[in-house]
């Protein structure tokens, strides 16, 4: 299978941008994954742990910026798994709730800019960082 998408560099941000030059990949399961990670705040991680999975399968299995979604979806699931034991651990000293708020507010903003992105076609805002 060949990839049909080319890459260029977009010199303002940074950003990896795509120009089609063929079918579009379907972002039909990057787009699961991330309503799972929302879930999960609900379920209590239940889905979100699903979603890893469905990212690990999926992941190396598609064009770059494809594949740049999954890698930032298992980041996201790593640091949020992070955060929330690190929350656990503070509610002994009062703040953890607070933090698990936090939390919360960090994933909810890193799956948006990531269905944003795959609305874009294009590769998610600083996918190594630790915050946004």
């Amino acid at each position: 299978m060949t990839d049909n998408l080319h890459r260029d560099k977009d010199h303002d941000h940074g950003n990896r941008v795509v120009t089609e030059t063929g079918n579009s990949p379907d972002t039909t399961v990057p787009i699961v994954v991330y309503t799972l990670y929302l879930a999960g705040v609900v379920t209590g991680g239940l889905t979100a742990l699903i979603g890893v999975v469905i990212a690990y399968v999926y992941r190396g299995k598609g064009p770059y910026w494809l594949d740049e979604h999954y890698r930032y979806q298992i980041r996201t699931f790593w640091l949020a798994l992070l955060y929330f034991a690190v929350s656990g651990l503070l509610t002994l000293v009062m703040i953890g709730f607070v933090t698990w708020l936090l939390a919360v507010v960090w994933l909810v903003v890193r799956c948006v800019k990531g269905l944003k992105g795959l609305q874009e076609k294009r590769v998610p805002d600083n996918v190594e960082t630790w915050l946004f």
